[in-house]
């Protein structure tokens, strides 16, 4: 039986489930701590060592707002949805949607917009820190271009989160998700300069949608093009949600 749910009854189911996934969050401490404390915690002790270096004009704390950046948004994206709805087939979530007048839709949109707010806390509160530093030396308008930039160019990230998060279970979703973006993180050169790695790294980062993340919100602050990073970043928008969508299916299977 389908059960049709108007328009102004799905603004209020979402909100429901909105507000459920938020609090969800908090009550994954794994998720929380690898996601959220450790992005800031991390970017507080480099700030500290190298954020009052010239970087082009600007202090290389305020730089670091845009790589560091990139590395706590996508933390915080990649890592909760995915592991949230790895936990939830566990319990049974997957077989109880199917009956349930709650689109599936409605309920993944949820999960992933649920990360967005924590994202944008985690830049608030590395801006924060940059700036009790002495490090911060950017204009408002351009750290909240720098904002908007990091956590709507995450989506892509959340959405290949829930594939995997439909084809693992909890456990193995919080241990795949981290080898996706450890890695990803040091070779696109979100925690130390691509300019001081190997050039191997620097090759390698042309091809990683979060280096593109990461630079299109360099962008914002220092100027430079941003069409090859917003495509590259479409592309991976694209082909994340080809495979949410064949994970789902597989995981109704």
């Amino acid at each position: 039986m389908t059960v049709h749910i108007s328009g102004h009854s799905a603004g209020k189911v979402f909100g429901v489930e909105l507000a459920d996934e938020l609090r969800g969050i908090v009550r994954e401490p794994a998720a929380l701590f690898f996601s959220i404390v450790m992005p800031v915690a991390f970017f507080a002790l480099f700030v500290s060592l190298f954020g009052k270096f010239s970087d082009g004009g600007l202090s290389s704390g305020t730089t670091m707002i845009a790589t560091f950046g990139a590395f706590g948004v996508i933390s915080v994206v990649l890592m909760n949805p995915g592991i949230g709805v790895a936990a939830d087939r566990e319990r049974g979530w997957l077989r109880a949607k199917q009956v349930s007048a709650v689109p599936i839709g409605v309920t993944l949109a949820a999960k992933v917009v649920a990360a967005l707010p924590y994202a944008a806390g985690v830049l608030v509160a590395m801006t924060a820190t940059a700036a009790v530093t002495g490090a911060l030396n950017a204009p408002l308008p351009a750290l909240l271009r720098v904002l908007g930039v990091l956590v709507v160019g995450a989506l892509p990230f959340a959405l290949l989160s829930l594939a995997i998060g439909f084809q693992v279970g909890s456990g193995a979703a919080a241990a795949v998700l981290n080898a996706i973006l450890i890695p990803s993180a040091v070779v696109s050169g979100l925690w130390m300069p691509l300019d001081i790695m190997p050039a191997f790294f620097r090759d390698v980062a042309q091809f990683l949608p979060t280096y593109h993340l990461s630079q299109l919100a360099r962008a914002q602050l220092t100027g430079g093009p941003v069409l090859t990073h917003v495509l590259v970043l479409l592309g991976t928008a694209i082909v994340a949600a080809v495979l949410a969508a064949v994970s789902y299916r597989h995981a109704r299977s």
